[in-house]
Formats: C-alpha cells, structure tokens, sequence
C-alpha cells in the first residue's frame, strides 16, 4: 500500500505522515508547495495542489489510498483520475460542522459537505471505497490565544462559555492511520471528539495550569471581536464563527468515544494538548 497524504504542511497531515513512516508503510506527502515540506524519513514529496486539476496524475500515479483534505472546487476531477490510476479508498478530513442542518450553506461546513457527497458518490459507483473522518473543535484552535498570553494581555471572548469538544491532531491522525490500514473500519463516516466538553474559560484554565502561566480573558460584545478580526479574518467566516459560539453558548458539547474505538486508546484530554505546544503560550 502507498498512501497519498494530502495537505502535508498541516498539523494533522504531518503527524499521519510520522505515523506512516514509524509502521514502514510506503507514504507521499504531497502540498501546493513541496519545496517547503521535511517529510520524515526522507519519504518522497510531490506537488498537489488540490485547486489545480494538472497535479494530480503525477501525485496520484502508483498509489493505493489517499488521505484528502476538503477542497471542493475540482473534486470531481480528482474523483475521475483517482479512478483512472487505481486508488483504491479515500480517507477524507470532514468536520463535525457537516451535521448541522444548515451545513450546505455554511462557509465551513459547505465544502466539506460537498466533498463528502461527491466522495460518497464515487463509493456507490464502486469507484473506490471512501471513509469520512468528522472531528469537532481542533485543540490547535486555542493557538490563536498564544500571541495575546505570551505578551501578558488577556484574551478576548466574545462567548466566554461556549462550549467545545478540543481533540488533539495526534488522536485525528492516529484514527485516519487506523481506518487506512483495518479495512473492517473503511466505507463510513467517524464523528471524531476529544474525551472532555470545555468551554472557553475551562480551557485558558487548563492552560494557566499546565504552563504555570496566568492565562486571563476578557469578555467583548460580538461586535467588537468581529471588528477586532477584520483585518484578517473574512467577514461571513467571523460571522459564521460568532453564530457557532452563541450556539454552544452554556451547552455543553456531546462526546463519542469513537478515538478509542478506532485506536484501541482513549482520546488525549486538553492537558495532553496543552503540553505538547506549551512552548507556544510561553516567550
């Protein structure tokens, strides 16, 4: 088996990459930018880039699975030349955010959906087999808050108690390894969560502990966080996000257990996550 990894520059991308190489399974790690790719071990990187139909019959050639992100723009191209040279399955990046009803028209969720689909599509055809991995709210998204922590301002919420379900981009990895290499697991959808529901001040609570830090916030109406982001962060993106928060505001967030199933192990907790990237929230 050669996996196609996808996407390789990303965190989660990486760490399947590591994963491949430490169980001596054939990998390629492939980015719109190969130059900037360490892959370990010395594995071979190509250039991939996913809104470019014209790299995919080099990336692709001689390969057996895929781990795809969620591009939506030319997947159906990428569909027809996966079938062309054989792949066999095809692991998708989903999010959790393809479960809520108003997910077509999300500017997340969409094109996840409707990578999704069309990967489903392919799979009812007998194109080749494909499994979507659905995780909910990333731990890397608490590094936004390492810049404001480092200089000793607090954060600023919009939603101090909106609730989230943090998992580790090891514990994603390990179940993209897992369903890659069991067939058994391959050909369904896996809601991915971490083991804990933590709202925003329970987590900067957790972050204070583990790093030995203070780790303050301080609570901003939702139009002054989205004004405070304007400069970077696109207008229906920041709206989409504010909606999400108020959604989850004092909910907690339902757990699946689904990291251990796939993984023979729990999910890593926040604290894990938290010291791995300690580093980050210090100067």
């Amino acid at each position: 088996m050669t996996v196609l990894v996808t996407g390789a520059r990303g965190r989660v991308a990486g760490a399947l990459l590591a994963l491949l190489h430490s169980a001596g399974i054939p990998a390629r790690a492939a980015s719109k930018d190969p130059d900037l790719l360490s892959p370990p071990g010395g594995l071979p990187a190509v250039r991939c880039d996913l809104a470019d139909p014209s790299t995919f019959d080099t990336a692709l050639g001689q390969v057996d699975s895929v781990f795809l992100y969620a591009e939506a723009t030319h997947i159906d191209a990428f569909i027809q030349r996966a079938r062309a040279v054989g792949v066999k399955h095809v692991v998708l990046l989903s999010s959790s955010a393809v479960l809520a009803p108003d997910a077509a028209e999300h500017p997340i969720a969409g094109p996840h959906l409707a990578v999704e689909r069309a990967l489903e599509a392919a799979a009812a055809r007998g194109d080749f087999e494909a499994t979507l991995l659905r995780p909910g709210v990333f731990a890397t998204n608490a590094l936004q808050w390492a810049g404001p922590l480092r200089d000793g301002r607090p954060v600023e919420l919009p939603y101090p108690h909106s609730y989230g379900d943090p998992i580790h981009e090891l514990d994603i990895a390990e179940s993209a390894l897992a369903v890659l290499t069991e067939p058994r697991q391959r050909g369904t959808a896996h809601l991915l969560t971490g083991p804990e529901s933590l709202d925003f001040t329970e987590q900067l609570a957790v972050i204070a502990e583990v790093t030995g830090r203070p780790a303050p916030y301080t609570a901003v109406t939702p139009a002054h966080w989205k004004a405070s982001t304007s400069g970077y962060l696109p207008d229906a993106l920041a709206g989409s996000l504010l909606a999400y928060w108020a959604s989850h505001d004092a909910i907690p967030t339902p757990l699946s257990h689904t990291v251990e199933k796939l993984t023979g192990h729990p999910a890593r907790t926040f604290a894990a996550w938290v010291a791995d990237h300690a580093n980050a929230f210090r100067d």
